[in-house]
This record gives structure tokens, C-alpha cells and sequence, in this order.
């Protein structure tokens, strides 16, 4: 079985990066339980979610007590996450200093540092503190207070603190720029003052917050005992990046992880996994203290009983008799048992069983939803150091393709196809995301990108673009009636807009190229013609094809999208009946059919608009009435003029009764031809 030239290199460096137990029985070394002891770090499982589990574990002997160094930063993390295993101990307790516990401690002593307080501030705090001053000749007494007194120095003003003390012969005042030093005579001033001083400079020498982990042990008979604790701890994401060699008839894949221990501990043989996934993960302030405001409650004090009234009540029907209970004592010591029993079954319980591996370094296997790769011998990587080991190396099915875009042949015109591989992960393993530097013909063909590859799955790479493969792409555009339906007054318009795109590419080189074309889906349109892809994903519908040398293919997608107008007819204007009738999309029945609607809605319009003028001269010839006998009224009826209004209102009465004679005719035309038109539209069926 062939392999990669580089080969020989991988093998040295997983051979360097893994040591061997230092225990002859295989555990990991005895913890020494004299004072408080660290244990050593004997697995670590790094997520790529940015997260590390860490596995401590060792042999204690009796009572012990453990200190967990963690970085101040971690250290909610640690108290969210921090498990302990001890099958001898019923009562196991964690101790640590609160966030607050330097500026209390300093407060709490005699001598108060928190603020920084200058020698001026330290003696004005101890009124009534006996000291001895060297000013320069010794000065016992009693401090008073520190005052500030303006003062000439040199021609320059300003105020000076001087001390003042309480001595045998009196008060005396002395210059603070005057004394060369002083002393308590106070011992617990003293040692408060030097424990002050200790504190601050630990605060500054470190950023360590130390747990510590006291064991009781009291069930232990006799001899060591295995005992392991872990937490969860933000941690570098670990890195993948893969070699691909299409060089042979069976391509293989090799991967390496790189790991970076960026903490201030070394790393010294320990078992080390690597887990691809994406859980769940956050930070919960937990090391701070919190407190809650209470509401303030006026006091209880007894006043004047209020009166009360009460409902009656009734009984219920008794409730079943409960179970039998244990005794407090009996049930207490169950449970001391189940809490010993579970903690050494976690203790002794054997892990999981690991599948077989690709590689002899490297055993993989699922942890639920998560896959676990789990470096087979011990790893060592010294703090603040970095490390790549091997992770998998195995053969992989691949085949060279073209993949032509049909989304950037759109926006960049004439491109050329991408050079890619299209992967099948048959490693039974879940490989991560990361880059892929691609060999092919023994030499470097270009670098990739592959996202989380699941097993069994199929994806396409892409490192390179060839130049002797031209392609682009064309666009058009239709809108075109499939069918016209009508029934019960209500026409549906069936149209389908069509997206035709045409792909040309052109192949200038002397050798068949598979083609894959990615043609970007139109969203709510379906393929028409019955053409059938060979791959899709929720963004492009993917076509394989064969790219003859020194030769080009044309390649139509049509994809249709339909659109039905739903059309009311009785309430459409003639207009919009003449518009539709004389549309030649529409089918020749349909316009034929909505051609006699139109003669019909003429008819009707037509019909409506003669009644309409009759009713208007019929108002007039009303209004020409009113005036005239208007006219009569003021004239007199026996005048000749009267006699003249009274000839016109006759032949006016003569008009109008013409004129309600031509109405009510016109009203039985137009309602007849309405009902023609209404009768036609509701039984039009298409």
C-alpha cells in the first residue's frame, strides 16, 4: 500500500509527541498526601467549541487534602463544572478565598493598606498607637493626629504634615520631612503590618486562585486508593488540517491536529481526546459573592387582635395509607452505602470500549451526537507550547471533476470552471472542518477548504481554476397563459413564468473532463420539461456532464414558476372585456367566448345610457314645468300672457307623459339586456 513521501515524517513526530507511564502498573503517579498536594493531570479532552475537560487522578492514603490551581479567569468555570471522585470519603468539601477576601482581610487589620494610604495617612489612623520617632533624636509617645501646616521652603509655599504626640514632658510636634523613621511599639501592629504587606505582594506575584479539596477518608481500609476530580475550563480550539493525495488509483486522506497548551502547567503524559461538536456551552458568575436586597418589614409588635369570621368546611375522604418508611437512622445509612457504592462504581467502572482505528495513534469513536478522537498513548506538550499530532490517515474515495458556478458566471461573465474532487467519506469517522493541501502527480496541486464532513457523505472540494475550460451562461425570461378557466362568473388565468438559462463551455485541452454545473435554484419555481438533476442542496441544483476534448456543450435549465389571476367578470368594465378578448396568449375559445361578452356588454351599456338620457330629459322637461308655472302665478291667468303659460303647460304635460312612456321602455330594454348579459356570464364555462 502506497503512502504519501512524507510519510516517514509523520510517524517520527507521533512516536516524539507520545511517552510512556512512568508507572510500571500503568497508573498515573502517587499523589503525596503530606500537607496539600496538586494531582497530576492524567486526561484532557479539548472540544471545538472552545472548551477543555481535564481529568486529575492519583493514589492518596487516609485523609487528604488536594489544592487546584486554576487562572483567575477559569475559575467560574472551574466551581460550575468541578466533579470529585473518592470512594473512601462521605464528606468531601472545596475551600476557596472569595473575590473579595484580600480587600476584607486588609480592612480587618490593624494597619488598613487597601487604599494605598501614605505615611501621613497611616499615622493619622492610629490615634492613641504608642510609636517611637526618629526626628533625628528618638521621640516615645503617643500619636494625636497627623495636621497640615502651610510652610516656607526654599521661596516655595505649601502645606506640610506634622505629627503630634502625646510624650512624658507634653505634646510635642513633629515635621514628617523631619523624621528618619519610626516604629510601633505595638507587636500586633507589627505582625498586622507585615501579614498586610505579605497579601499585597502575593496578589501582585499571582493571578492563581487555589481550591482546596479536603478529603475526610474515613472509609478507607487501609493502603492507597485511587481518587480523581475534573472540571470544564475554556481552552484553545483545537485545529485540523488535512493532506489529500490523488495522486494513486486509491486517494489517500492524512489529518493532523494541532493543540496548543496555552496554560501555565505542563502537559506530561497524559491521555488526550479531541472531540469534534458543538455543545451547549457558558459562563455563569459563580466565584463572585452575590447578595440580594431584602425588603425592610416594620416591626412585630403586638397590637389590637382584628376580628375574624370563617367559612365551614368538610372532611374529606382519607387518602390511601402511605408505604412503609425506614426508620431516620436505617434510611440515612442506605444512603451513606448508595453514596460509597455509586462513587467507586464511578471510580472503577471501566471506559467505554474504543472502536477500532484508522490509524495505529489515533482510536475514534462516537460520544453521541459529538465524535471523540483519542490520541492511543500518552501525549506530552510543555506549557505555553504547541503541538500537531496525527489524526487520521486513511483511504478515501475520490473522483477529479470540474464544478462550472452558474451564480458567478452570471455576475462576472466568462469564468473558468474550478478544479475539485468530489469526496466520499467512507473512514467511519467525523472529520472536522479545516483546510486540505491537495497533491496530485507528486507534486503540490493547490489548498482547499471542507467543512464538518460527517461519514458517508458525499462533498465537493475545489483548488484550482483551469484555464483550458471556458464557460457562461445566458438568461431569459417568458410569461405565457398555460389555460383559461371560467365558471360560475369567476375566469382563472393560468399563466407560467418561464427561467431559461443556457450554459457554453469550452473545452481547449486534449483530454474529457467530468463536468459538474451548479445552477443556482430560482425559489418557488419547479424544473420543466421533465429534466432531472443529479444533486441538489437548498442553493443549486447540481448537473453532471462530460466535457469532450477540444470541444463544448450547451446545457438549458428551464425552471417555471405559476401564477393564476383570478378575474371576477361581472364586475369587469368593457375595457377590461375588450383588453382580455383581444389578448392572443389566450386561447381562441377563450377570446371567442369573451368576445360575445363584450357584444353582450355593449348591448347593456348601451341599454343603461339610453335610460339614463331619457331620465335626464325628463327632469328638464319637470324643471321647464315649475318655471312656466311660476311665470303663470305672477301673469294671472286671465292675461294674454297667462293665456300663453297655460298652452305651454298643456303641451308640456303632453311631453312628459311621452317621455314616461319612453322611460319605462327603456327600463324594460335595459333590464332585459342586463339579464342577457348576467345570464351569459354566470353559465360561461371554459
Amino acid at each position: 500500500m502506497r503512502r504519501f513521501w512524507y510519510a516517514a515524517f509523520f510517524a517520527i513526530c507521533a512516536e516524539g509527541l507520545m511517552a510512556q507511564a512512568v508507572r510500571e502498573d500503568g497508573k498515573p503517579p502517587l499523589a503525596s498526601t503530606k500537607g496539600e498536594t496538586e494531582l497530576a493531570i492524567t486526561r484532557i479532552a479539548l472540544f471545538s467549541s472552545g472548551v477543555g475537560f481535564f481529568e486529575r487522578s492519583g493514589a492518596v492514603s487516609g485523609a487528604a487534602s488536594i489544592a487546584l490551581p486554576f487562572n483567575a479567569g477559569v475559575i467560574d468555570d472551574a466551581l460550575k463544572s468541578l466533579a470529585v471522585t473518592d470512594p473512601a470519603s462521605a464528606s468531601i468539601q472545596v475551600n476557596y478565598p472569595s473575590e473579595s477576601t484580600l480587600a476584607r482581610t486588609l480592612r480587618s487589620l490593624s494597619v488598613d493598606l487597601t487604599e494605598n494610604p501614605d505615611i501621613a495617612g497611616i499615622l493619622g489612623s492610629l490615634r492613641g498607637v504608642e510609636v517611637d520617632v526618629y526626628a533625628p533624636i528618638l521621640i516615645s509617645g503617643r500619636i494625636m493626629g497627623v495636621e497640615r501646616r502651610f510652610s516656607t521652603t526654599g521661596g516655595i509655599g505649601g502645606d506640610e504634615p506634622y505629627l503630634s504626640l502625646f510624650t512624658q514632658s507634653g505634646v510635642k510636634t513633629v515635621a514628617l520631612k523631619d523624621m528618619s523613621g519610626f516604629s510601633f511599639k505595638d507587636e500586633k501592629i507589627n505582625a498586622d503590618v507585615n501579614r498586610a504587606l505579605d497579601l499585597i505582594m502575593a496578589s501582585r506575584a499571582t493571578d492563581t486562585r487555589i481550591l482546596s479539596i479536603t478529603l475526610s477518608g474515613e472509609n478507607a481500609r487501609g493502603g492507597e486508593r485511587e481518587v480523581s476530580l475534573s472540571y470544564v475550563i475554556p481552552a484553545p480550539v483545537w485545529k485540523v488540517s488535512y493532506r489529500l493525495d490523488l495522486s494513486h488509483d486509491e486517494p489517500l486522506l492524512q489529518g493532523w491536529a494541532i493543540v496548543d497548551n496555552d496554560s501555565d502547567m505542563d502537559w506530561e503524559r497524559v491521555e488526550l481526546s479531541l472531540v469534534t461538536g458543538r455543545p451547549v456551552s457558558f459562563i455563569q458568575r459563580l466565584y463572585a459573592p452575590y447578595h440580594l436586597s431584602r425588603p425592610v418589614l416594620p416591626l412585630a409588635i403586638a397590637g389590637v387582635a382584628e376580628a375574624s369570621t370563617y367559612n365551614s368546611g368538610w372532611v374529606e375522604a382519607p387518602a390511601a395509607s402511605p408505604a412503609p418508611q425506614m426508620n431516620m437512622k436505617m434510611a440515612e445509612e442506605s444512603q451513606m452505602a448508595e453514596a460509597a457504592d455509586s462513587a467507586y462504581a464511578l471510580s472503577a467502572a471501566p471506559r467505554a470500549a474504543v472502536g477500532a482505528a484508522a490509524v495505529q495513534t489515533v482510536a475514534a469513536q462516537s460520544a453521541g451526537d459529538l465524535f471523540e478522537f483519542t490520541i492511543r498513548k500518552p501525549v506530552t506538550i510543555a506549557r505555553q507550547q504547541s503541538a500537531m499530532l496525527p489524526l487520521v490517515e486513511a483511504r478515501i474515495q475520490a473522483e477529479k471533476t470540474l464544478v462550472f458556478s452558474g451564480e458567478k458566471a452570471m455576475s462576472r461573465g466568462i469564468i473558468n470552471p474550478a478544479i475539485s474532487a468530489e469526496l466520499a467519506n467512507i473512514t467511519g469517522m467525523k472529520l472536522p472542518a479545516g483546510p486540505i493541501t491537495v497533491y496530485d502527480g507528486g507534486i503540490y496541486a493547490g489548498d482547499a477548504l471542507i467543512n464538518f464532513f460527517p461519514e458517508n457523505e458525499k462533498r465537493l472540494i475545489s483548488y484550482g481554476d483551469d484555464l483550458s475550460v471556458t464557460g457562461s451562461v445566458t438568461s431569459a425570461f417568458s410569461r405565457n397563459v398555460a389555460s383559461v378557466q371560467a365558471s360560475q362568473g369567476v375566469m382563472i388565468i393560468n399563466r407560467k413564468q418561464v427561467y431559461e438559462k443556457t450554459y457554453t463551455i469550452n473545452n481547449a485541452s486534449s483530454e474529457e473532463k467530468r463536468l459538474v454545473i451548479e445552477h443556482p435554484i430560482t425559489r418557488g419555481a419547479d424544473i420543466a420539461d421533465g429534466l432531472q438533476f443529479d444533486e441538489r442542496t437548498d442553493s443549486v441544483y447540481r448537473f453532471v456532464r462530460k466535457l469532450p476534448a477540444g470541444g463544448a456543450i450547451s446545457f438549458a435549465v428551464k425552471e417555471e414558476t405559476p401564477i393564476a389571476e383570478r378575474v371576477t367578470l361581472a364586475q369587469m368594465r368593457l375595457e377590461s372585456f375588450v383588453s382580455y378578448a383581444s389578448n392572443n396568449a389566450l386561447p381562441e375559445a377563450a377570446r371567442t367566448a369573451l368576445r360575445k361578452a363584450v357584444e353582450l356588454k355593449r348591448k347593456a351599456d348601451a341599454a343603461k345610457t339610453f335610460l339614463a338620457d331619457c331620465e335626464k330629459e325628463l327632469a328638464r322637461l319637470a324643471n321647464e314645468q315649475s318655471r312656466i308655472r311660476q311665470n303663470l302665478t305672477a301673469a294671472g291667468s286671465q292675461t294674454p300672457q297667462g293665456q300663453e303659460y297655460l298652452k305651454k303647460l298643456s303641451d308640456l304635460d303632453a311631453n312628459i307623459d311621452e317621455q314616461n312612456a319612453m322611460i319605462q321602455e327603456a327600463k324594460t330594454m335595459a333590464q332585459s339586456a342586463q339579464d342577457e348579459y348576467d345570464a351569459y356570464i354566470a353559465e360561461l364555462s371554459l
